[in-house]
């Protein structure tokens, strides 16, 4: 299942258009913000622009499923938390692709890719 595009969030969904990630950022504290949200937790200021960031993050932790929960999915896949190397309190969770499964371990580095599907480009994340 695709995620529903809505006014708050299309902009992450659709930047892999270009191929970078942007996060929201407000601009009165400078603080990140993810999942979108309509105002600052840090200072409730509702001046927040997406920002696009490098794309570069950590895995934090990740579980290798074995469950295909569609048809075109194939198993075994990674589904990792991954920390963004700008903002490390904004965690992403997404699939690590294109390496065997049991070669993923917390702490490796990884950048972000995209794989688009109509008007949604999903973030996933391929070992460095």
């Amino acid at each position: 299942m695709l995620p529903a595009l809505t006014p708050s969030n299309s902009f992450f969904w659709k930047a892999g258009h270009d191929g970078r990630l942007k996060i929201l950022r407000c601009d009165a504290c400078g603080e990140w913000l993810h999942p979108p949200g309509p105002v600052c937790p840090a200072c409730l200021s509702r001046d927040l622009t997406p920002r696009p960031v490098s794309g570069r993050a950590t895995i934090e932790t990740y579980t290798i499923n074995h469950q295909a929960w569609s048809a075109d999915l194939l198993v075994p896949y990674v589904v990792a938390i991954v920390s963004l190397e700008e903002c490390s309190a904004v965690r992403l969770t997404t699939n690590v692709i294109d390496c065997a499964p049991e070669d993923v371990h917390i702490g490796d580095a990884v950048r972000v890719l995209f794989e688009q599907h109509g008007d949604v480009w999903l973030p996933l994340f391929v070992r460095t």
